[in-house]
């Protein structure tokens, strides 16, 4: 029998495990980690350039120089598996001072995922920028590695309610503080990631960079899957030594 104690613990850990796997859950499938301010664009020349850089965004080959500098100008969003620009809906680009702006976006393929980045975006003589393609791949793959420790966690902790067993709930516990650790991580590749490029590409002037909400619910993630593992470890440690002095004491 589960003392009322553990049992609290154990669905306290339980909301806060859902919820933060949630909140991850959205943090990766959404763009806003990172977004760009730029200001209104006026003359015919710059309206024209920026459709020249959109066309090439939405439609052109996968080049980190090119969507970088389309981000910077259309107030773009960038995320773990997305990069989206700011655009008028309608084709007139800026004649209207009251414009609809859409958001457009692109993912990032899989292989894309994997592509090299260079010490110099866009030039491929450079040399390969080892720091900055593993802190991407890092950043793209850790949350993946949290979000299926999680469920592993998950199909642990039913099996235990079916066998009505405590014992596995250390395990699920670490499952819990791994998956805690990998989120914080994620948050921490990103992070340098984006301020090694923003130092190999400059921001053009009057553009702002600042962090999006999506990274923020990633960031309350990581602490929220760490209480729910302390508190997993906390019950199956108090219980385990209840349980040795009941055993102990019935011997006696």
């Amino acid at each position: 029998m589960v003392d009322n104690r553990y049992a609290t613990a154990l669905v306290i850990a339980c909301v806060l495990s859902i919820l933060a796997t949630v909140y991850l859950s959205v943090a990766v499938g959404t763009q806003h980690w990172y977004q760009y301010s730029s200001p209104m664009v006026r003359g015919e020349g710059n309206i024209s350039d920026l459709r020249s850089l959109y066309e090439e965004f939405m439609d052109g080959e996968f080049d980190e120089k090119t969507y970088s500098d389309t981000l910077f100008r259309l107030n773009g969003t960038v995320g773990l598996w997305w990069r989206c620009v700011l655009v008028p809906a309608n084709a007139p680009w800026y004649k209207d001072p009251d414009v609809k702006m859409v958001l457009e976006c692109r993912s990032f393929s899989l292989p894309q995922q994997f592509t090299p980045k260079y010490k110099e975006p866009g030039n491929h003589n450079s040399g390969e920028d080892m720091l900055r393609t593993y802190l991407w791949r890092c950043q793209f793959l850790l949350p993946l590695v949290s979000l299926g420790l999680v469920v592993l966690a998950g199909l642990t902790g039913l099996c235990a309610c079916l066998c009505r067993s405590l014992t596995p709930t250390l395990g699920i516990g670490v499952l819990h503080l791994l998956a805690g650790l990998c989120t914080l991580a994620t948050v921490c590749c990103y992070l340098a990631g984006m301020d090694l490029l923003h130092r190999v590409s400059m921001l053009p002037d009057k553009v702002d960079g600042s962090l999006g909400w999506s990274l923020y619910l990633a960031l309350i993630s990581s602490p929220l899957h760490m209480m729910a593992a302390a508190l997993l470890v906390w019950a199956a440690r108090s219980h385990s030594q209840n349980y040795y002095r009941m055993t102990a004491y019935r011997v006696a």
